[in-house]
């Protein structure tokens, strides 16, 4: 029987398929067991396009497959600047920062060679795409401070939103008008690095209609040298009720952002010298100018069976870049998918079924120039890059017993991508070139899922993904050429998983083990790191991608001083073990860039009255290869950290996050280089963790 209504399925893309208790991470790693939320019932209910937060749990926690959700009340009261602040206590998921807003963000390896962006990874926000047409894609319009709530889709589990790369998709919810924490929210936080940040929130609802606005100004010098930061957010959302059961959804987001680039350093200054930046970095002033217009649309109707939602989106984004030259972009992309989910009986036995189609795509007119001090001098590309993408998918829910469902699905999907280099200018760009490649195929998937007990979660399931170079991989630059068309393959994998989660009595666990086997992966390495000259990217014939995604949780004492408190503590370990297959050249290596074992420890303190203290350490014991060969490995390290707050009666709350107490020197990534002894003096490849930082800030509901 199915004990959710029909309207209260979730818009974004997923069912409510399970009636049950559901799975959430906090702040501290601890995997906590929502309540069944019946839709109507408890604040706040939400709406037809953007469902309950309670009810976005538990269609998270209905996937056939590892999954993580993030409830944005576990980090409204601490500093929360990036997407590794969120993500840090999610297991399986590789979030390091390079410098300001600038993070390595990896699922499974996916991405696991490049030392820039994003890929491998679908990143939507209210469930529909923020990266660019080709694939492509960077963090800087995923602020925090504008989340209700954090979804992630490990691999092929992501198949509810269309995506079938090998890391999966993160979905970042902003709350409406139903959802918000409180009608007015005002918060000012800052410390280290003269960092300030404000923040304000705003909304109503007035009858069939709602609204919100939210804004955040971030100014940070920044822990090194020449990494000043400078970004403004915005994002507003207005809702509104056409008739009984359809309901339309327009937001609008414009995100500024000015990031100076301090570049990656050698070993020993990364470790020795860690707030230096790069001298050329500084001699090309180097930089991140970002200028990001977004509107989409959401409507949705309530039909006899099931709902059917209408996703529409165009997104503007200009970028002016200078590193080794400058690269300067402006470009939109726009798309559309319709995308329906229901259950019905079929033969007495409950089925739960979802389909969809998308259509995007986008233009982007790439110029490059001679980089003169952040300026531009002689233009040495003029090129256009075009995207497009066709995709159907389904997935279906047969429920062999109550407790039992079979998952079955498939994508089919054709992408291009079109380049035209316009010619003109010297070297390899003196004559136009036009280059064409399509990329299609079939991703199924098939997996169980048991729910032996209500508390109990069993999964297993085997997909298909298939990873699509972006214009960054495929348009390439050297020394001596600039914007070369290198028609590589799609990356395609076979993953295998089988998991576990739940919670009986004190104990909470979130367990995956999975193994991926890939052809043609996309392996990056850099050709001249110290110059930032982007990494080449080529298909290495057979990898493999296997590990260990696990977070533990115990209540170990309650009532500890007799009035409701409780100590806890959470162990989350992701194991990583990424190696070449044979390759001609590497062999059986590691492919570097990422640490074999992160594990991060909580022991928190919560009291009734709203104070909570929670020491952590985050734990590398081996750091990673810096080269595919596996001649240079740089060190593990342990941070210390303290975060502390209170909730106030009146609506106001404090806190303090303090981190690496000690002042340790680590480094946070890499940019990945072929063989580090071929370069004299090492490669400047590396980028030193922040070192002891001290942050504080005050919010106000009401």
């Amino acid at each position: 029987m199915d004990r959710f209504p029909r309207t209260a399925r979730r818009a974004a893309l997923v069912p409510l398929l399970l009636a049950g208790p559901a799975l959430a991470q906090t702040d501290s790693g601890t995997i906590a067991l929502s309540e069944i939320t019946v839709a109507g019932n408890g604040p706040p209910a939400g709406s037809l396009t953007v469902p309950s937060v309670a009810q976005q749990r538990e269609a998270v926690n209905a996937t056939v497959g590892s999954v993580a959700f993030i409830d944005a009340k576990d980090f409204q009261d601490r500093y929360a600047n990036t997407l590794r602040d969120v993500l840090k206590d999610t297991p399986g998921v590789y979030v390091q920062e390079r410098y300001g807003q600038e993070l390595r963000l990896s699922v499974r390896g996916s991405g696991v060679a490049r030392g820039f962006h994003l890929r491998g990874i679908e990143l939507l926000q209210d469930g529909i795409p923020v990266n660019l047409a080709d694939g492509s894609g960077d963090f800087y319009q995923i602020n925090p401070l504008s989340l209700r709530s954090l979804e992630v889709y490990k691999g092929g589990n992501a198949l509810a939103f269309g995506a079938t790369t090998l890391g999966g998709a993160v979905n970042a919810v902003t709350p409406t008008a139903h959802t918000a924490f409180a009608p007015n929210i005002l918060r000012i936080d800052g410390g280290s690095f003269n960092t300030i940040r404000e923040n304000f929130q705003f909304s109503r609802v007035s009858g069939p209609a709602d609204f919100l606005i939210n804004g955040t100004i971030t100014n940070a010098d920044g822990y090194r040298q020449h990494e000043t930061q400078r970004t403004q957010n915005f994002n507003a959302n207005l809702g509104y009720q056409l008739a009984p059961g359809v309901e339309t959804r327009f937001y609008i987001g414009a995100y500024l952002t000015d990031q100076k680039l301090p570049g990656s350093l050698t070993l020993f200054n990364a470790l020795n010298n860690p707030r230096m930046a790069n001298p050329t970095a500084i001699s090309g002033n180097q930089s991140r100018q970002v200028e990001t217009e977004r509107i989409a649309n959401r409507t949705s109707f309530v039909l006899d069976i099931g709902k059917l939602d209408i996703d529409t989106w165009a997104i503007h984004k200009s970028l002016y870049h200078p590193i080794f030259q400058i690269i300067d972009q402006d470009g939109w992309t726009y798309g559309i998918s319709p995308h329906w989910a229901g259950t019905f009986d079929v033969g007495g036995f409950r089925n739960d079924l979802l389909l969809g189609l998308r259509a995007f795509a986008g233009q982007n007119a790439a110029l490059q120039f001679i980089n003169i001090a952040g300026r531009r001098g002689a233009q040495t590309l003029n090129s256009l890059q075009s995207a497009s993408n066709y995709e159907a998918y389904g997935e279906n829910r047969f429920w062999l017993l109550p407790e039992l469902a079979l998952m079955t699905g498939a994508k089919l999907f054709s992408s291009n991508r079109t380049y035209s280099n316009k010619g003109g200018f010297t070297g390899a760009n003196r004559f136009p070139s036009f280059a064409n490649e399509t990329y299609e195929g079939i991703n199924p998937k098939i997996g169980l899922l048991w729910q032996p007990l209500p508390d109990i979660q069993v999964f297993g399931d085997v997909t298909r993904s298939r990873d699509v170079p972006d214009f960054t991989d495929l348009v390439q630059s050297s020394n001596t050429t600039t914007g070369v068309f290198v028609p590589l393959r799609a990356q395609r994998a076979w993953t295998y998983e089988a998991g576990t989660r739940g919670r009986i009595d004190r104990l909470s666990w979130d367990v995956t083990l999975y193994r991926s086997e890939i052809h043609d992966e996309l392996i990056n390495f850099s050709v001249n790191p110290g110059l930032g000259i982007p990494a080449a990217t080529f298909n290495a014939p057979r990898t493999h991608h296997q590990g260990v995604e696990a977070a533990v949780s115990r209540d170990i004492v309650r009532d500890l001083t007799g009035v409701g408190d409780t100590l806890s503590i959470t162990q989350i370990w992701t194991h990583n073990d990424f190696r070449f297959v044979r390759d001609p050249v590497f062999g059986n290596n590691r492919i570097a860039g990422i640490p074999d074992d992160v594990l991060r420890t909580v022991l928190r303190y919560d009291h009734p009255g709203g104070f909570y203290v929670a020491p952590s350490l985050d734990w590398v014991p081996r750091g990673a290869f810096a080269d595919q060969a596996n001649t240079l490995r740089v060190p593990g390290y342990a941070l210390i950290n303290l975060q502390a707050g209170i909730d106030l009666r009146n609506g106001v709350s404090v806190f303090l996050d303090a981190r690496n107490l000690t002042d340790a020197r680590s480094i946070s990534d890499i940019a990945v280089v072929t063989d580090a002894r071929t370069i004299p003096g090492g490669p400047a490849a590396f980028y030193p963790g922040t070192g002891r930082s001290v942050f504080a800030g005050m919010r106000a509901a009401f």
